[in-house]
């Protein structure tokens, strides 16, 4: 499976990093980067989904974005912050390029259109937060639980290992309500829901559901990056029963 960005990079900007790379697996709840630490390497991901997670002043936390297969973590240091006040971690687990962040950086100040498409992506992400915060203040949990869940089946198919617990770190909500919603979508038979898994049945259905709240960051993402990139915000899809 190859990652978004690296497919749409031009051949002389991809063999500036391809030396540089290192294979690595990222099992779940590993830690790419610690929160107020350097960001020592970027990862490109294969597969898997990672989540970059806000602390809220001791208050518990939440999750402000999400990252598979199209994109890269550690986007502070292209904009030149070595350390971030968020951590992230792998919610599922994958592959990925790891590159060092001072060798990537300094591949980018040799080739300005590198540079420009990874700031894209960087642009790609923030529009992804802005609209949580949007899906948040105006939609409703069942809602932006199906938006969430189209998200997370765009980066790792139809079959998504989500707990509860982390669903409700997502949505920002207590686990009971997310349990509840979770309940109303099995019951609509758009998705089938066993212990630490939920399996996407109707992907239409869900974009129904989430009414609007989702869809324009991945549009911007093949807007702006990789117009072909397999299932990111494309023509929806029903699966078996």
């Amino acid at each position: 499976m190859e990652n978004g960005t690296l497919a749409a990079m031009h051949a002389d900007d991809l063999a500036l990093l391809q030396p540089h790379f290192e294979r690595v697996e990222l099992k779940l709840k590993h830690i790419l980067f610690e929160a107020d630490a350097p960001i020592e390497h970027v990862h490109f991901f294969l597969g898997g989904l990672s989540s970059e997670i806000a602390t809220l002043d001791g208050k518990g936390q939440l999750e402000i974005g999400c990252v598979g297969r199209e994109g890269f973590s550690g986007h502070s240091v292209l904009l030149g912050v070595e350390a971030s006040p968020h951590f992230a971690f792998m919610q599922a687990s994958g592959s990925a390029l790891r590159i060092r962040s001072d060798i990537l950086l300094s591949a980018t100040d040799t080739s300005k259109r590198l540079r420009m498409l990874l700031l894209r992506f960087i642009h790609v992400l923030m529009v992804q937060i802005a609209s949580s915060a949007v899906s948040d203040a105006r939609f409703t949990v069942r809602q932006r639980l199906a938006r969430w869940l189209l998200m997370c089946q765009d980066r790792i198919g139809d079959e998504l290992p989500l707990t509860h617990e982390f669903l409700a770190l997502m949505l920002g909500v207590r686990r009971s309500g997310v349990t509840e919603m979770i309940h109303v979508l099995e019951g609509e038979n758009l998705i089938r829901a066993v212990r630490a898994l939920i399996t996407v049945k109707d992907r239409q259905g869900l974009i129904d559901v989430a009414a609007g709240c989702y869809g324009l960051p991945e549009s911007e993402y093949r807007r702006l990056i990789n117009p072909n990139l397999q299932s990111l915000g494309t023509t929806p899809r029903r699966t078996a029963s």
